[in-house]
């Protein structure tokens, strides 16, 4: 419901408010304005692009939640179709999502309404344990056996220079 509404007031809004500005300013002024804020909007979508991917991936090397970072970048390929999208009402909605204080004001309001559930698996099928180490991961798996000292050579395995 909420979507239906939405196709049918941005443009309505659109057109009421390119009639106010052309009515006030003109046609070409008005034609220019828009052409300017796609090409203003596409550069800072641009330059707010790569500082979302290089959060991303230094949470990704941090081993951190990418969460946000990914809303911030999606947050920004949205508010770029806003930007190239001819209107003003969508280039004032673009624009404010390019301000990383309301994508983070957003990303907020979003992520308390979201109730997030995790789980986890076990390795091997349900019969099995699942493989536990103490964290280190210094554990290598092997078998030994010992050997009676006569059958040990007295001479260097070749493993390892003397």
């Amino acid at each position: 419901m909420w979507l239906l509404i939405a196709f049918i007031a941005v443009p309505v809004i659109e057109i009421a408010l390119f009639i106010q500005v052309g009515g006030f300013i003109g046609l070409w002024p008005t034609l220019l304005i828009v052409i300017l804020t796609a090409l203003a909007g596409t550069y800072l979508v641009r330059s707010q692009g790569r500082m979302a991917l290089n959060q991303l991936q230094k949470s990704f090397g941090d081993l951190r939640d990418p969460t946000e970072p990914l809303v911030h970048g999606a947050m920004i390929l949205f508010s770029g179709a806003l930007l190239l999208t001819p209107g003003f009402f969508t280039d004032a909605v673009g624009f404010s999502l390019l301000v990383p204080a309301i994508r983070t004001a957003v990303f907020k309001a979003i992520r308390a309404r979201i109730n997030i559930q995790s789980f986890g698996t076990q390795s091997g099928g349900p019969n099995q344990q699942p493989h536990r180490t103490s964290g280190n991961g210094d554990i290598i798996d092997g078998e030994f056996m010992e050997l009676p000292d006569e059958d040990v050579q007295k001479r260097p395995s070749g493993w390892t220079k003397s």
